[in-house]
């Protein structure tokens, strides 16, 4: 009986001892190499999306979305080619320090770079094209009066940037959003227009490489960042070295942890490099992560998102009235959308005359500042501080809990959408619009954090604060020159304590 006992308790340890490991998916602590089918449905400040009047009908989408998931980078192919050479050095060091074999993890010394013998990287794989032409079908299901005429681009406009794996997944979305709409192949797919803005230009998807205030502000600012993420990685390398035994550098357990990223997200290997680090280590890792987000792309720095005010102007106009002549930028697109469906509508032009969609490809670094510009994650104190162009708290570090999380904000094929409904005529207000983030309701600190609010709520308190300033007054005035005319830029407070936030970067490599 005795026996019996001790047998059932070590079963009982063993179970919560695997419940434990279970618990914890590395999976979800990617940043924004997170897959999209992970980060999707992940609740974080997800609310129980309004009651939208059955008498409301959707009259206009607009989409913002970043790429689906991508191969590393020629960079990081070639650092992937030195962290094999450098395992089997740390291996053969090991052995010849007589150090225990069973204290090395077995693949090590074995290891070899999945992308062994490639050249050029960056491209959008299978698994990314599945998110997109997932997501274009979803889409089509969820608003099926949207899509229920024949495809013409005036009235799906689709943009992408010019960098190829944008337009790949353009092209992956529209496949499924328009499938079976057409008589080409088994799939009866039709041909659909996908444009582009010449990437030296494009300040509505490419602000980031468009601004030079940015390229310079992210320049001077990278250095400092390294240093706050310093304490970290020697943190982790002091634990790595002691649990393993092997000489790691600082430089070594950036590169695994890079690894870690690639294979837990692009092939779903988690028995690897992921496993070198313990659950803590990884929360630690993924925090220093996304402060470089929050510092360099987000609500580190009111410029981040500030140069993002383009493309939140062309959403607003999209739905409200027609297209100015003139070439708006990202935020004016969105609102521009906006203003042209309600024209049509209150015009009762027939239906194939107006737009009904405006769906844009991108990047990290346009989603993160396009979210940041609609202040999400933040809650009414923090939008309020943003609006004024005052500088955030860094995110606290673990074990303490935050909101901005680049999982969360800008996984591969991450996206918001703007949907313009139009309300009985009896109603006061007529339009409303609802906010979507990865396809679920998210509150809005400027629609008093509902999803679901009257368009001239939206404008008045989302869009207008951030219309100050033009575009080329804040990218490319002298902000040293104080002669010129030009706003202020808020500088991120360093503390000891930081976090991330992220949103664009200027460089020419984009994520």
């Amino acid at each position: 009986m005795a026996m019996k006992t001790v047998w059932i308790v070590l079963l009982c340890l063993f179970v919560i001892a695997q419940a434990d490991q279970g618990g914890f998916d590395v999976r979800h602590h990617l940043s924004t190499v997170t897959r999209y089918s992970v980060s999707k449905d992940v609740t974080q400040n997800l609310i129980e999306g309004s009651k939208v009047p059955s008498e409301c009908t959707p009259i206009h989408l607009n989409l913002v979305a970043r790429h689906g998931t991508r191969s590393p980078t020629k960079k990081r192919l070639r650092e992937l080619e030195n962290l094999a050479g450098r395992l089997k050095e740390l291996v053969r060091d090991a052995e010849a320090r007589n150090l225990p074999s069973d204290k090395i993890p077995g693949w090590l010394g074995k290891w070899v770079s999945p992308w062994q013998g490639k050249v050029k990287g960056g491209e959008l794989i299978r698994q990314g094209e599945d998110e997109l032409y997932q997501l274009g079908v979803r889409v089509r299901e969820r608003f099926p009066t949207l899509f229920e005429e024949d495809y013409h681009p005036d009235v799906y406009t689709i943009r992408a940037t010019q960098i190829p794996r944008a337009s790949a997944s353009a092209v992956a979305f529209g496949m499924g959003l328009f499938s079976e709409k057409g008589d080409l192949g088994p799939g009866r797919n039709r041909a659909f227009a996908v444009t582009s803005e010449n990437r030296a230009s494009d300040t509505k998807l490419r602000f980031f490489e468009c601004c030079q205030n940015y390229k310079s502000y992210r320049k001077a600012k990278e250095p400092a960042v390294d240093k706050l993420k310093e304490p970290v990685l020697n943190k982790i390398t002091a634990s790595v070295v002691k649990r393993y035994g092997l000489s790691f550098t600082k430089q070594d357990v950036s590169s695994l942890w890079f690894l870690c990223k690639q294979e837990a997200s692009l092939l779903n290997v988690t028995n690897q490099s992921c496993e070198l680090f313990t659950p803590s280590e990884v929360a630690l890792l993924e925090w220093a992560d996304d402060l470089e987000v929050f510092i360099l792309k987000g609500y580190g720095n009111s410029l981040n998102y500030k140069m993002g005010v383009p493309l939140l102007e062309d959403v607003l106009h999209s739905m409200e009235a027609a297209i100015k002549a003139r070439e708006v930028p990202l935020l004016e697109d969105v609102l521009h959308s906006m203003e042209a469906a309600i024209k049509a509508r209150e015009e009762n032009l027939p239906p194939g005359s107006y737009e009904k969609a405006r769906l844009r490809f991108a990047h990290a670094e346009t989603i993160v500042p396009f979210s940041c510009l609609l202040g999400l994650f933040l809650d009414a104190s923090e939008f309020e501080k943003i609006q004024k162009e005052k500088p955030l708290e860094l995110p606290p570090q673990p074990p303490k809990t935050r909101d901005f999380k680049g999982s969360t904000m800008a996984p591969f094929g991450g996206n918001n959408m703007l949907v313009l409904y139009s309300c009985p005529a009896a109603s006061s207000p007529k339009y409303f619009v609802q906010v979507l983030h990865n396809e679920h309701p998210i509150a809005v600190p400027g629609c008093d954090g509902k999803d679901f609010c009257p368009l001239e709520d939206f404008k008045a308190k989302v869009v207008t604060p951030h219309l100050k300033h033009a575009f080329d007054n804040l990218c490319n005035a002298n902000l040293d020159d104080p002669k010129q005319n030009h706003p202020s830029v808020s500088k991120p407070e360093i503390r000891l304590s930081i976090i991330v936030c992220f949103l664009f970067v200027c460089p020419l490599a984009t994520v």
